[in-house]
C-alpha cells in the first residue's frame, strides 16, 4: 500500500492571521511512506517534490487533516484536496465520541508516549532557523501519528484521557485500495 502519515509545521501561529489557515504559510511538512518505510521532511521550497508523492498515495493519514493541514496547504496547491482518499484521526475520534481530543491525549492513554512538545516549540524553531530541531519536532508528530494509527488498525480501539475523562472508542481504519492508482486532483 502507498499509504502516507503527514503532519506539517507552520510559520505563523494562528492569532498572527485571525485563524485564517490559509496565511498560516508552511515551514515544514513531514511525511512517513509505508511504501518506502522512510521518514521524510520537505520545507516550503522544496513542496513541489512533495505533490507528486501525495498525488500517487493510496490514502493520506494524519491528526486534524481536514481543519488544519489541508487548509494550511491550499495556497501551495492547486490540486483538490478533497478527492484524496484520507483517514483523518482526529475527525473519526470526534465523530465517535461527540467532542474534540487531541493526539496526545489519544497517544498518551493508548501507547503510554505521546508528542515531545507542542506547536509553540516548532514556530520557535522556525523563527530560530533550527531546521534539525524542527524536523525532529515535525517528524516525531508523524511517528506518534504513525503509532496510534496502527494501534487502531491492529487492536480496532483507541483509548484517551483529557480533561472530560478517560475513555476508550472504537475505530475501523481498514482500507481497500481503489482501483485507480493515482489521484487525479490537478486541473487539467
Amino acid at each position: 500500500m502507498k499509504e502516507i502519515v503527514l503532519d506539517l509545521e507552520t510559520q505563523h501561529a494562528f492569532g498572527a492571521t485571525r485563524a485564517d489557515p490559509g496565511r498560516l504559510k508552511i515551514s515544514l511538512v513531514g511525511i512517513y511512506r509505508y511504501e518506502t518505510d522512510s521518514y521524510e521532511a520537505y520545507r516550503e521550497e522544496e513542496l513541489s517534490k512533495l505533490w507528486p508523492i501525495i498525488e500517487h498515495a493510496d490514502r493520506i493519514i494524519g491528526f486534524n487533516l481536514f481543519h488544519f493541514d489541508y487548509p494550511v496547504m491550499v495556497p501551495y496547491y492547486p490540486g483538490k484536496w478533497q478527492k484524496f482518499p484520507t483517514l483523518d484521526i482526529f475527525a473519526h475520534a470526534e465523530k465517535t465520541l461527540g467532542f474534540r481530543v487531541g493526539l496526545d491525549a489519544i497517544a498518551q492513554a493508548t501507547l503510554g508516549h505521546g508528542k515531545t512538545g507542542t506547536g509553540l516549540d516548532a514556530l520557535k524553531f522556525y523563527k530560530a532557523g533550527k531546521w534539525k530541531e524542527l524536523e525532529e519536532y515535525c517528524l516525531a508528530d508523524v511517528r506518534v501519528t504513525r503509532e496510534v494509527y496502527e494501534h487502531g488498525l491492529a487492536h480496532k480501539k483507541l483509548k484517551y484521557s483529557n480533561s472530560r475523562g478517560k475513555g476508550e472508542f472504537d475505530v475501523d481504519f481498514t482500507f481497500t485500495k481503489p482501483e485507480r492508482s493515482i489521484n487525479l486532483s490537478l486541473p487539467l
